[in-house]
């Protein structure tokens, strides 16, 4: 198993990028190709030594975070996340991971790979973290921020088709909106539930706060409100978290039972919230395996953001992807 990993990508490249693809080469049996500026990603490496399992591509530019995605994909053409995807396209990996400017990963992968067969666009299948249980899955966590109804209808096919593959056998889905009741919504939901229900794994609408409580297991909606309820549920962590450490710290008493309370507090956190215990997010719809990891990652976030990759290999989750498009578009026909 191969993966190509763009080395320049994300707030902490090279050095926490290059020092997880290292440890996912000792803990996980891989072989990374670490795609980025040949000078900076060797100054990350042992001694400037390659070790055994580990290839450099070099390429002479880099994408930044502030960058228009679309048009930069197009000029800068030696990028090393448009570089990534090309060895993923020519067969010299079986995936790619990227955590930087997150338009430009998945304008890479999908101007190189090509879209599967019949999907009219893709999709971030991101896992929601759920307290002392597996996460959900929201799709679309902001690869398409305009969306059709029958779009939609093909993410909520894609989405359930990788929570198989994450190992939920018979996974429920459910259509963000304003109420539960039928009739609620704007006319893209009310004209998504309509191609949607009839099938026995479709719940119906559910409401934001269902979010993070495991139900149902996918949760479909355009990338516009879906990434604006991913970064409502990071602000209101963040807020919560806050508030509790400031809590623990007001009183000699509360700093006191702090003392007790505060470390099993962080590894919860670190356990069921931390994204860098998930590490990316699967890009859906397109011709190839790529992993999108959050901006501000670690190597511990790395870590797991290639096994996503090596599982979304091992677990052939494109070939799961054209059967479930193929069957929409069968039964769309019938």
């Amino acid at each position: 198993m191969r993966i190509a990993v763009d080395a320049m990508g994300g707030d902490r490249a090279p050095g926490e990028i290059v020092a997880g693809a290292l440890a996912a080469v000792e803990q996980l049996g891989v072989e990374v190709l670490l795609v980025g500026v040949e000078d900076a990603v060797r100054a990350e490496l042992p001694g400037g030594n390659t070790p055994e399992g580990v290839e450099v591509v070099a390429c002479s530019q880099v994408i930044e975070m502030h960058d228009e995605p679309g048009t930069s994909v197009r000029t800068k053409k030696d990028s090393s996340v448009v570089r990534a995807a090309e060895v993923v396209r020519d067969g010299r990996a079986d995936a790619m991971v990227g955590a930087g400017n997150t338009g430009a990963t998945m304008a890479s992968a999908l101007l190189r790979f090509g879209r599967i067969r019949g999907a009219a666009r893709p999709a971030v299948g991101v896992p929601i973290p759920v307290p002392f249980s597996s996460p959900h899955l929201l799709v679309d966590g902001g690869a398409t921020v305009d969306c059709s109804p029958e779009w939609l209808t093909q993410f909520a096919y894609m989405g359930r088709t990788y929570a198989q593959m994450r190992g939920v056998a018979e996974p429920t889905v459910g259509l963000l909106s304003n109420g539960e009741e039928p009739g609620k919504g704007d006319d893209l939901r009310k004209q998504t539930f309509a191609r949607l229900e009839g099938n026995s794994w479709f719940v119906g609408n559910v409401e934001g706060r269902e979010l993070m409580t495991g139900h149902p297991d996918v949760i479909v909606t355009d990338g516009f409100t879906g990434n604006v309820a991913l970064k409502t549920i990071e602000g209101a962590l963040k807020a919560a978290a806050g508030l509790v450490f400031t809590v623990l710290d007001s009183t000699p008493e509360a700093k006191e039972a702090a003392k007790v309370v505060a470390p099993m507090l962080l590894q919860g956190v670190t356990d069921y919230l931390d994204p860098d215990t998930v590490g990316g997010a699967a890009l859906l719809g397109v011709d190839g395996v790529c992993v999108i990891s959050h901006g501000s990652s670690s190597a511990r976030a790395m870590v797991n953001a290639i096994g996503l990759a090596v599982d979304c290999v091992q677990g052939g989750l494109v070939d799961r992807l054209k059967q479930a498009v193929a069957e929409r578009e069968a039964s769309h026909a019938g």
